[in-house]
């Protein structure tokens, strides 16, 4: 192994336990600590503003923080991404005190994801004002669903910074925006705050609501400045700018501090004599797995935090931690607990003291915590299981190790049983180097696009170049067909008695939404697009909502409605269907000898026949016959087709074909969420050995949501890097036959079958090889 490190000790201790000819750690890197880099304050920050943030404990600045807030002053758009930790609040705080200071009557706007992170903002501003009279006029507020109505009227008229969410801009702003006027016309700064968390249809929902905002700021008579703070993603200023439909530019240099921080990426072990799907073998659980490593790390004092995907999760680790340590070391049972996603503030302060005092050394935790909760200097953290995006792993590996000069950590991500795991845990370069996913969202989904139409033209008409500036040239003339827009001298109108606002659900994808309900309590759980709810919320079918978990008595689709109850099942269950693909249009086409990739248009119609029920340990219990209505989605797809020689020519003749491409097409949905911002569950795809509108073995990936997502033109746009690493992760999976960890997939249709692994692996080889020839 390398150099002792802390972090390389730490794993030591827990490597002991394990077999040493099969050791679970594919990969062990040290990072080295970094030095920060200095910058003087900029000459335009007032003294007295220099002196609140040095009593706030910040002598000096990094250089990403001078150099972004130096650009937003001078009034260009800018994103800020650097890593958790590294002050990116700074950016925007100094250009937004140093304006509102200066001018009284300025005022500034500041969006984030989630309630949490809004109102540690708003603490932090207002710690950093308290008691300074140039500072008093600013009566920073918060503006969302929970704020009572006396106070937001309050807000409007008194407060200069606003601090809400893209929801409540949508809904409760710009829908009455009148009353807004005098804060629009001085609004000043736009801040956009986890700029990364806009992806999919949620992301385009949110670049059209900031599209109307700045819109409507501009008709006020204001020019305002967007800063933006993201994650680290492969590229800030183009997501940026697609958010907000002007140029923007990207400060990336991190000038923060950090330990030494050692990363291990742990692969469980194949259980023996345990049988999943069609024989094929099973992984020790990832929270199983992590649940060993957090008792072995308490024992040994390091602060640990374990993030696990889902609530359920959450709590079998915790618990499996106590029962071992209960074995081999009693007195620290209650020195290890669960964290769950109860935003009640003083549950989170309460726990962020437990674990900052040390009362609490081991904690496990949903991502609940990734957002504004303020715990540091953690020994290390345990990833069980990819979260999905590059971003999100940073953001809990950030928790350790944070802001200290001797702060050596440990950061170990445990694989689950999927593709994209075992892809990362085999490697590492994808995490620990430069960023490959981009964040995904397509604002011009027609699908998208009609409603905020409507929105943008009852807020202000629509004038031609404002349409045709943002690509709705065809969604006008659609709407206008359908007589819901009027054009008219002045600009495009909406038509009488058409009120947009309230039917669109920012969150909520596409189409009607099915309410999933509780039928014990008549507590609303959530909502799922009309679209998804059969293979989702089908009778019989497990829910987890917030790690809580329900089991579904029926779906209704004409009254909108899947009622629940309360059930914690040892199984999980997966819906059966059958896909039909038609191909409606070609958006865009390649070839590579004998291989054609194509951007197309698609309509594809699922009917869910049987679900099929899993037990925790991976293996089958039954399956179970359904009736449900056909559906179609209309979207995007990216296909590839290869004529049946070439395939024949490399051992796949028609015996293996439905095998190998259906294999192929798994891994490659699993993969997908490398390089666009989406999950598995975002995605469906088919395969087959002969396609009625190709006349040829064809496979297609495409978009779970009406007019796409825009995860199937990433997927066109960086098909070659795609491909490469579904071949690798099929190629590096140690099981003989085909597993969940590479070409199983737990939503498939087919219950899996025919699946043939080899000849997957074939297939990728000669598309990777077709298309690097002639690309």
């Amino acid at each position: 192994m390398h150099s002792h490190t802390y972090g390389t000790e730490l794993l030591q201790t827990s490597l002991r336990a394990a077999d040493a000819e099969s050791s679970p750690l594919t990969h062990v890197e040290v990072i080295s600590s970094r030095s920060a880099d200095f910058e003087e304050w900029p000459t335009w920050v007032p003294p007295s503003l220099i002196q609140a943030f040095r009593d706030d404990g910040v002598e000096r600045l990094w250089t990403h923080q001078a150099r972004a807030a130096d650009l937003a002053y001078g009034g260009q758009h800018v994103v800020i991404c650097t890593g958790t930790a590294s002050g990116k609040s700074m950016a925007y705080q100094l250009p937004i005190l140093t304006h509102l200071a200066m001018d009284k009557t300025s005022t500034a706007l500041y969006l984030s994801p989630t309630k949490a992170l809004g109102a540690d903002q708003i603490r932090s501003v207002a710690g950093l004002i308290a008691g300074r009279a140039e500072y008093s006029h600013l009566q920073p507020c918060s503006y969302d669903g929970d704020t009572d109505p006396e106070i937001r009227q309050w807000a409007r008229a008194h407060s200069r910074w606003i601090f809400t969410n893209p929801d409540m801009v949508h809904i409760g702003i710009l829908s009455g925006h009148p009353r807004w006027r005098q804060f629009f016309r001085h609004l000043r700064y736009i801040v956009v705050d986890e700029c990364h968390h806009y992806r999919g249809v949620f992301g385009a929902h949110t670049a059209l609501v900031l599209r109307r905002l700045l819109r409507v700021a501009r008709a006020a008579g204001a020019d305002p400045t967007v800063i933006a703070a993201s994650a680290t993603v492969a590229d800030p200023a183009e997501s940026l700018s697609r958010l907000i439909g002007e140029p923007a530019v990207a400060v990336v240099d991190d000038g923060s501090p950090r330990g030494e921080r050692t990363v291990g990426l742990w692969e469980p072990d194949f259980l023996p004599a345990v049988t999943g799907e069609h024989g094929a073998p099973v992984r020790r659980s990832a929270g199983a797995e992590s649940a060993r490593l957090l008792a072995d790390f308490v024992i040994e004092g390091a602060r640990t935090l374990c993030f696990a995907r889902s609530r359920r999760g959450v709590e079998i680790t915790a618990l499996t931690a106590q029962q071992l340590l209960r074995e081999s070391a009693p007195e620290l049972v209650d020195r290890v607990g669960a964290y769950r996603a109860g935003y009640l503030a003083d549950d989170r302060r309460r726990l962020e003291q437990a674990i900052n005092d040390g009362t609490l050394i081991g904690v496990a935790t949903t991502n609940a915590l990734e957002l504004g909760v303020d715990i540091s200097g953690l020994d290390a953290v345990i990833v069980s299981g990819y979260p999905g995006t590059v971003a999100s792993f940073w953001q809990q590996a950030g928790r350790a190790g944070r802001q200290r000069e001797s702060g050596d950590s440990l950061v170990v991500l445990v694989a689950r049983d999927d593709p994209l795991d075992t892809y990362l845990v085999h490697h590492p370069e994808v995490l620990l180097r430069t960023p490959v996913e981009a964040s995904v969202f397509d604002p011009a989904n027609p699908y998208v696009m009609g409603p905020h139409l409507l929105c943008a033209a009852t807020e202000l008409p629509l004038s031609d170049t404002e349409i045709e500036r943002w690509g709705a040239v065809d969604v006008a003339n659609d709407l206008s067909a359908q007589g819901l827009l009027r054009r008219r001298k002045a600009g495009w109108y909406v038509a009488a008695g058409v009120e947009p606002h309230a039917e669109v659900d920012i969150r909520g994808g596409i189409g009607g939404q099915i309410l999933i309900v509780d039928s014990t309590t008549s507590q609303l759980l959530g909502t799922v697009d009309s679209g998804r709810a059969p293979a989702t919320v089908h009778p019989g079918a497990v829910h987890i909502h917030q790690g809580r978990t329900f089991v579904v008595d029926e779906l209704d689709l004409e009254d909108g409605l899947a009622l629940t109850h309360p059930e914690e099942p040892d199984w999980t269950t997966s819906a059966r269907d059958t896909t039909e693909v038609a191909i409606t249009d070609t958006v865009a086409q390649q070839r590579f000898g004998p291989l054609t990739v194509a951007l197309v248009e698609v309509d594809v119609t699922h009917q869910v026949v049987g679900y099929l029920r899993t037990l925790l340990s991976g293996e089958v219990l039954d399956a179970i016959p359904l009736d449900m209505p056909r559906q179609t989605l209309h979207t995007r797809a990216v296909m590839y087709t290869l004529p049946e020689d070439d395939l024949a020519a490399i051992g796949i003749d028609a015996s293996r074909l439905p095998g190998a491409l259906h294999a192929a097409e798994h891994a490659a949905i699993g993969l997908l969420p490398l390089i666009a911002t989406c999950d598995r569950w975002d995605i469906g795809g088919l395969s087959t050995d002969l396609h009625p509108d190709t006349g040829l073995p064809t496979v297609f990936v495409y978009d779970g949501y009406m007019g796409g997502a825009g995860f199937a033109d990433r997927g066109y746009e960086a098909f070659g890097t795609w491909i490469d690493a579904t071949r690798d992760a099929v190629a590096d999976c140690r099981c003989e036959r085909g597993c969940p960890s590479c070409v199983q997939s737990p939503k498939c249709g087919n219950g899996n079958e025919p699946l043939d692994k080899d000849g997957a692996h074939s297939v990728l080889t000669l598309l990777s090889r077709q298309y690097s020839n002639d690309a």
